[in-house]
């Protein structure tokens, strides 16, 4: 397969916890501005924008992202591949609830990116595709839950997640061996 980003974002994957290499930029600049955020994710302005607007993403503070804003957009950016958006927001509403609340929050976002991120490198190219609950399982196996529906709804959450992801790679890599095949027939 093609080489690996860290998911959601334009940045060469080199494993280990995701969302800390994030973390150093938030605190160093207060937050990142609209533009950092694209320039990390490669996604344009107006998309990011809009998820604020549909409240899939909480507004930023002062025109800035916090830890909060930037790990959600990194799983919503990760998801939009294989999901529709309406989805992938019923979804992490289903987790957290509202984006602009953080008190109905079951797990941190970033943390929950973390979790996506460990449960991704572990399942691989699909090898070990249908073990994904149980990685999840396995990598969740830490967190512990504010009541006691929490950690199975995180844990369907996460495996819906990671499904989404591989299927997205899929989906790319049957695009780019068609394309090949389109260029080869010339």
């Amino acid at each position: 397969m093609e080489n690996r980003v860290i998911p959601g974002t334009s940045i060469p994957y080199g494993g280990g916890g995701m969302f800390s290499v994030f973390r150093p930029l938030i605190l160093a600049a207060d937050g990142l501005t609209l533009g950092q955020v694209c320039s990390l994710t490669g996604l344009e302005p107006s998309t990011v924008q809009n998820w604020v607007k549909r409240k899939f993403v909480a507004n930023p503070v002062g025109k800035k992202y916090r830890e909060r804003q930037l790990a959600r957009i990194l799983l919503i950016s990760a998801l939009r591949d294989s999901m529709r958006i309406e989805s992938i927001g019923e979804l992490m509403s289903m987790v957290n609830g509202s984006a602009d609340d953080e008190s109905d929050d079951i797990i941190p976002e970033d943390r929950m990116y973390d979790y996506l991120c460990e449960i991704i490198a572990e399942a691989g190219d699909g090898e070990s595709f249908d073990r994904i609950p149980e990685t999840v399982r396995r990598v969740t196996s830490d967190y512990d839950p504010p009541d006691k529906n929490a950690a199975q709804r995180l844990c369907e959450a996460l495996t819906v997640m990671a499904y989404a992801c591989a299927a997205a790679r899929y989906k790319k890599e049957a695009e780019s061996r068609f394309m090949k095949m389109k260029e080869e027939s010339k």
